[in-house]
This record gives structure tokens, C-alpha cells and sequence, in this order.
């Protein structure tokens, strides 16, 4: 098949192939730092991966600022904090055990996840040398064997020290056996979640996947925790929605390579996907979610885990993004590739190719400056490319299978065919001209039948609106009761335009061994066009047989014969006689 060309549908705004960006998808965002509605490009650069760790803040195609960092970022969202004017966002950049925010490019808060428990034998032994009783080796054989045996990991002290060479382990020893031993965890990833309110300036707190298997939610004015999940394994990525006080999903993807669901007051995961390799990308469209794995896979499943769909890629997948056009209502996936390419996915099915100069590390997508459907990519090489979206681009959906659709190969799951079947179909075959005959004779013979009860009940007046142009009249009747009384409401209408009817009565007919009434024969006032006019009379049951018969009711015009309107009512049994 043809691969779609990006020429068509996507304009090369900018592309710096010297830029210096080495970073992550997790690593940017698009956000108003300023409310003036221009949106810049936030990024949290690796640096050297040891030196160099920077905050920059690209405005248009320019570098506008840069702040440094004291440790690798894992992790950068912006979000709303506050309901204050104007609405501007905070940036949160995730770097090791903590997560700063800044508020104006200016930091403001530092929020450290709190400590580990400590192995308790581990602290022994560092008491031990900090007392001077065991020498440095003697330290190393004894942290290798709680390493092995103990349940709590070690610190990140201990571990260091035993990777030291012997020589170098006795300045180690004395330069840190002073300090207290402390464990702490670090972050893996970070994402934000709705307090309240859906709106796209609405409050956000933080979530959190920590190196311990834990999942924090951060109240975003106090930074204080409002929930805490456990999960199997280490977290990776994550993808977060709904409002965390009515109803939210966090979908975390595990360094054991299952992918699991997390609800509200639900401390451990609700779901579990098991994946047939690791996860490299996760995102979601819609209510489904779109699994990159190392297998070069694109996997689609729903939220609770059930898979729809599986499709092969021609590389390894470096990273994945969602595109999301809130105006066009349209989303897709976006998949960047080892081999310099960039497929775009609507379900299973590709929409686009993008070729780029270098590999792709990172993509971001959304409105940049004034444009809505902007595509941001970062490359390995540490190039920044800027492509805008044409406001005449349309995608098609396309099988990205060659040839023919598989469907089309299945064979149907039909029936054998039997000897009945054969039968049939040879005496149809024979005698159709016979069978078409009397078909046609049994509906005309339904439609003569259909006809005569039509006339029998226009002629009787049974139907429950009268047939007279002159009188149109419309009737129902109510029973009301248990017995031996019964409450008889008829309710009567005139269904005219403009004229009224006038000159009515009702006549009852009723069996007298049943029943005894007031009253059967009533005038009917004169009735204007649209009111419901209601005329009640009591039925009393004489009988203690506990039977029933039907009552008649006829509305009739004086000087008429024939009645306007019958009804038949069927008088439910007394049960106060049968009761009595």
C-alpha cells in the first residue's frame, strides 16, 4: 500500500538540527504561562544526563528562558493550582525524590515524598562502623548478606558502597558514617488529574508513581497527600482521568509488564493487562487504550482490559503521543519509529507517515503560540522539529494490511444442507407458480376479513371516537372501587375545531340480576371543543356470586337512532362480597 505523504497535510514550520534538546514525551508540555492566550513549549532537558539538567521555556521558534535542576527530570506537566486571576498555570517538573513547582518560571514550592523504612539491621551495622568496631570489608560481607536475606532493600548508601572498589571504601566510610541512614524512593512518573471540575482551567492535582510501587495524589495548594495505591510492580507510565472527587481512572503501566487499572477509594489495582511484551508507550483515545510494546506491537484495549485489536509495525517504537483536535473532534495516536519515521493511527488503521531527519525521542502535540494543531518532536540527536497541522488536511481511514481486508478471507459459518432442505427447495422450485397463487388469495382473503370488522365496528359504534363529521366525539371510562360500589367516571370530549356539540345522552345497559344504578340515563351538557368533560354514577353489585358481567354504554343525539359512541365495560369482580 501507498504510504500517505506528510507533504499534503502537514506545513515544516521550524526545524533546528543543533538545538541541544535531549528529552522525553513526559518531558513536555504546551501551556499559557502568561494568560496573554500564546502558548509556550515547556521542556525538561536531560542535559548530559549528569550535567546540564535545565527547564527551558521555547517561545515561537526561540529559546525565551532556561532554569537549572538539580537532578535528571523524569517528568514535567503544568496544571492549575488555584482559582485565582489571572489564570495562569504552575509548571511541576518531577526529579528524583522530588517535584518542584514553579509559579511565573519562578520556584515555589519543593515537595520531598516522604522516607522509607529502613532495614533495621542495616542500621546496626553502620552504627557498628561508625563506632569503629568492623573494619570496611567487614562492613561489605555484612551488608551482602542482609542484601540477600533481608525483606526491606538497602539504602541507596549501602548499595553505593558496595560497589566500590576496596580501595576507595574506607574514605566512603568515613566521610558518611556520621549521617543517619535514610532510604528514600524516587519518581518514575507524574501526571495530573481534575480536583472538581472538567474544565480545561479547572484546579489539578498531581499524581505520583514512585520507585516503591506507590501512587500518590497530591492536594495541589497544600502539597499534602490525599491518596495513596500500591501497586504490584514499579510504575512507568501513566494516563489519568476523571475528577478526584467524583470519579477518576489512573492507568499505570508496570516494569513487570502488566498494565494496571487504579479507581477511587480502591487502595490496590482494579484491572490487570497483561501484555505479551513490555510496554513502551501508553495513551488513550476516547475510552480505549493504544499499548506500544517492545515486540514492535500497537496494541488496542478498553478501559477494563479487554483487547480489540493488534497491528505490526516496521520498527521499534521510540515514543507515543495523543493527537487530540477538540474543534475537528478528532483524535489518533502517534507513533514515532526507530526508522526516522512517524505513523499516525485512528483505531488499527494508519491515517499518515511522517519522515523525519533523525529518530525521534519525543513528541508533543496541541496548540503552540496561536496554532491549534501543532506537532512538536524532539530527536535523538537532539533536534527540534515544529510542523502545523493544514486547515485543510483530512484524514482517511485506510487498512494498513496490503491487498484485500482479512474479512474478506473468512469463511461464513453456514449450515450443511440437509435432505429436508433440498426437498423444499425442489418443490419450490416446481410449484411456485401455484404457491405465489395461493399466497395471494389467503391476503385477500385477510384484507376482506379486515375490512368487515372495520365496517361491523364503524356501523356499531364500538370504536372509542365516533365516525360523524358533524359529532366528534372522543370517550374513555374509568372503574373505581373494590366493591360492592363502584365509582363509573366517563369521560367525554369534543374532538371539533370550533363548533360545539350539543343535544347528548348517555344510555347504560346493564344486567339487573348484577347490578343496580342510580341512574342509566344521563344529559350531557353542551360541550365545547378540547375540555374533557367527566359524568360519574355509582354501580352497585346485587350479587354474591362473585361473577362479573359487562356493562354497555351507548352516547346518543337526540332524533337519532343509531348511538355516536358505544363502550363495553368489563366490571371487575366485587371483592367486598367475597371478603364479606
Amino acid at each position: 500500500m501507498e504510504l500517505s505523504s506528510d507533504a499534503g497535510k502537514w506545513l515544516d514550520a521550524h526545524y533546528d538540527p543543533v538545538a541541544g534538546l535531549y528529552t522525553f514525551s513526559s518531558c513536555m508540555d504546551l501551556a499559557d504561562l502568561n494568560g496573554d492566550g500564546e502558548n509556550r513549549l515547556l521542556v525538561g532537558d536531560l542535559g548530559s544526563g549528569s550535567l546540564g539538567m535545565k527547564l527551558k521555556v521555547y517561545r515561537g521558534t526561540a529559546l525565551s528562558s532556561e532554569s537549572a535542576l538539580l537532578d535528571l527530570p523524569t517528568g514535567l506537566v503544568s496544571f492549575f493550582m488555584d482559582l485565582h486571576e489571572p489564570r495562569v498555570p504552575a509548571v511541576a517538573v518531577a526529579s528524583g525524590p522530588c517535584v518542584y513547582i514553579y509559579k511565573n518560571l519562578r520556584p515555589y514550592f519543593k515537595f520531598t515524598l516522604p522516607g522509607l523504612d529502613v532495614n533495621s539491621l542495616e542500621q546496626d551495622v553502620w552504627q557498628q562502623a561508625r563506632e569503629g568496631q568492623i573494619d570496611p570489608l567487614s562492613l561489605k560481607e555484612m551488608l551482602e548478606s542482609i542484601r540477600n536475606k533481608a525483606d526491606v532493600p538497602l539504602s541507596v548508601r549501602s548499595l553505593s558502597f558496595l560497589s566500590l572498589e576496596p580501595s576507595e571504601m574506607d574514605e566512603f566510610v568515613q566521610l558518611h558514617k556520621q549521617q543517619p541512614v535514610k532510604r528514600q524512593t524516587v519518581i518514575t512518573c507524574i501526571q495530573t488529574l481534575k480536583k472538581s471540575t472538567s474544565d480545561d482551567d479547572g484546579v489539578s492535582c498531581l499524581v505520583i508513581g514512585t520507585e516503591s510501587c506507590h501512587v500518590y495524589i497530591l492536594d495541589p495548594e497544600a502539597f499534602i497527600i490525599l491518596s495513596k495505591m500500591v501497586l504490584p510492580s514499579a510504575p512507568t507510565m501513566m494516563n489519568v482521568t476523571g475528577q478526584y472527587d467524583v470519579e477518576f481512572r489512573v492507568t499505570v503501566a508496570c516494569r513487570n509488564g502488566s498494565i494496571y487499572v487504579l479507581r477511587r477509594e480502591s487502595e490496590k489495582p482494579k484491572y490487570c493487562i497483561e501484555l505479551s511484551s513490555h510496554p513502551v508507550g501508553l495513551v488513550r483515545v476516547g475510552k480505549n487504550l493504544v499499548v506500544g510494546g517492545t515486540d514492535e506491537s500497537l496494541h488496542g484495549f478498553t478501559q477494563k482490559g479487554k483487547k480489540l485489536w493488534k497491528i505490526s509495525l516496521p520498527a521499534p517504537i521510540t515514543t507515543m503521543a495523543t493527537m487530540d483536535l477538540p474543534t475537528r473532534g478528532f483524535q489518533a495516536v502517534l507513533v514515532g519509529l526507530a526508522n526516522c519515521e512517524v505513523h499516525l493511527y485512528r483505531d488499527k488503521n494508519l491515517l499518515s507517515t511522517i519522515r523525519t531527519p533523525d529518530a525521534v525521542t519525543s513528541i508533543c502535540f496541541g496548540r503552540y503560540g496561536r496554532e491549534d494543531g501543532t506537532l512538536i518532536m524532539a530527536t535523538k540527536g537532539g533536534g527540534l522539529l515544529v510542523k502545523i497541522l493544514k486547515r485543510t488536511a483530512a484524514f482517511e481511514d485506510k487498512d494498513s494490511t496490503p491487498g484485500p481486508p482479512l474479512t474478506q478471507s473468512v469463511r461464513l459459518n453456514t449450515h450443511k444442507k440437509t435432505k429436508l432442505y433440498v426437498d423444499q427447495m425442489m418443490r419450490e422450485r416446481e410449484s411456485g407458480t401455484v404457491m405465489h397463487r395461493a399466497f395471494q388469495m389467503d391476503l385477500s382473503r385477510l384484507r376482506l376479513a379486515t375490512a368487515k370488522a372495520y365496517l361491523k365496528a364503524l356501523e356499531s359504534s364500538l370504536t372509542p371516537m365516533s365516525s360523524s363529521l358533524s359529532e366528534p366525539l372522543k370517550m374513555n371510562a374509568v372503574v373505581q372501587g373494590l366493591g360492592p360500589s363502584f365509582k363509573l367516571t366517563l369521560n367525554i370530549q369534543n374532538t371539533a375545531a370550533c363548533r360545539p356539540v350539543m343535544n347528548l345522552a348517555i344510555s347504560i345497559l346493564y344486567d339487573e340480576t348484577l347490578y343496580k344504578m342510580r341512574t342509566s340515563y344521563m344529559r350531557i351538557p353542551l360541550l365545547v371543543p378540547g375540555l374533557v368533560y367527566p359524568i360519574e354514577t355509582f354501580v352497585e353489585c346485587t350479587s354474591d356470586r362473585g361473577i362479573s358481567d359487562i356493562i354497555k354504554v351507548f352516547v346518543l343525539h337526540e332524533g337519532k337512532s343509531s348511538p355516536l359512541l358505544t363502550a363495553h365495560i368489563n366490571m371487575p369482580i366485587s371483592e367486598g362480597l367475597m371478603l364479606g
